[in-house]
């Protein structure tokens, strides 16, 4: 069924030297002049990019000059785009942005949990507290869009509506990034109850690649683009949050890429072209099918792809360590196997340029 879909094996596990486990998925790498230069399962393949679109979804109020108008820092802007793990820092920088925009925590409305970082997480619950809305990954996403609201003199007790004036701006400029026509991206209601866009693994990725090098975009989107890969990448902190993939990736590649992860399996990761322009950006997307639950797929593809395009050295950081580690332990710490990708996508990678090194 996974294969009927378009999906393909691109990750296994082995034990006893025989392939144990295999992650179905597809994913495709495309450049910022829409060349699609590899992919494996169907790149046509539909489906939710979850959180990997909250760069887009800030994008029109970047656009908009709402950073400016309301003296946000990079810092600030960085949380807008992040699934982050709900940290005092993370909260911190959100009571600042809603200070600057004259908004409440109660404004929120993108749901409550514990915050993924556990050393935080087993605080609070130390402390007795229940945790608030400023905690949720999703609530820099969310307070982009208050704001963007209030720049244009707009409802936010409705701001998460499909037809709200924001969302229809998000919409347009996910269609304009991708390629498409706005009608043709396919609505749903993402985890933290806000409008979500499904469109292609191919037009995701070539949106990817035009987020890092919006060559030929009109010069207030060249712009804000830049500020919003600018902004990721000199805070990655607050993309996503300590010893996260997303943190990590652009604490050590920082020079070279931007990364945001998703639910249920997605990945997105733009590679910025050269400062001499003799190379095009190029956006990565990549979905599993399965969802992924504990991100070992993720992290075996992300670490094969980047090798690919030439990043080895940079990726042997101890901080990447526990990303790249390929073997399969058991509970004694004992080498049982090996994760790794597929002949099918090693094949597929063979063709890629190597940008990186």
């Amino acid at each position: 069924m996974t294969q009927e879909l378009g999906y393909a094996p691109l990750v296994e596990l082995t034990r006893g030297g025989i392939v144990e486990c295999v992650h179905f998925g597809a994913f495709a790498v495309v450049d910022s002049q829409g060349e699609l230069l590899c992919s494996v399962g169907n790149p046509d393949l539909v489906t939710f990019p979850r959180s990997s679109m909250k760069p887009f979804q800030v994008l029109p109020f970047v656009e908009d000059g709402g950073p400016e108008h309301f003296g946000l820092s990079d810092e600030e802007l960085a949380i807008m785009c992040a699934s982050h793990s709900g940290t005092d820092a993370h909260v911190a920088v959100l009571r600042s942005i809603h200070q600057k925009a004259g908004l409440r925590e109660a404004d929120l409305q993108c749901g409550v949990h514990y915050p993924s970082d556990r050393q935080t997480s087993e605080a609070i619950r130390a402390r007795g507290e229940l945790p608030t809305p400023y905690r949720h990954n999703c609530s820099g996403k969310h307070s982009g869009m208050l704001a963007a609201a209030r720049l244009r003199g707009e409802a936010i007790e409705n701001y998460l509506d499909l037809e709200h004036p924001h969302q229809r701006r998000i919409r347009q400029t996910m269609a304009e990034m991708s390629g498409m026509r706005a009608e043709a991206l396919i609505p749903g209601l993402d985890g933290c109850s806000a409008p979500v866009f499904a469109l292609p693994l191919r037009a995701f990725a070539h949106a990817a690649a035009r987020l890092c090098d919006p060559t030929g975009l009109a010069p207030k989107r060249q712009a804000a683009c830049k500020k919003i890969t600018d902004a990721m990448r000199a805070y990655p902190v607050m993309v996503a949050g300590p010893g996260k993939l997303d943190t990590v990736l652009m604490q050590i590649l920082g020079d070279s890429l931007i990364s945001k992860g998703g639910a249920e399996g997605y990945q997105m990761i733009g590679l910025l072209p050269d400062t001499h322009k003799t190379k095009p950006g190029i956006g990565i997307a990549m979905k599993f099918s399965d969802g992924d639950p504990d991100r070992r797929a993720t992290f075996i593809l992300v670490t094969a792809v980047l090798r690919a395009f030439g990043y080895e050295a940079q990726l042997e950081s101890e901080a990447y360590l526990p990303f790249a580690n390929r073997e399969v332990r058991n509970w004694r710490g004992l080498t049982a196997g090996e994760k790794r990708v597929t002949e099918l996508v090693t094949a597929a990678l063979a063709r890629l340029p190597r940008t990186g090194g």
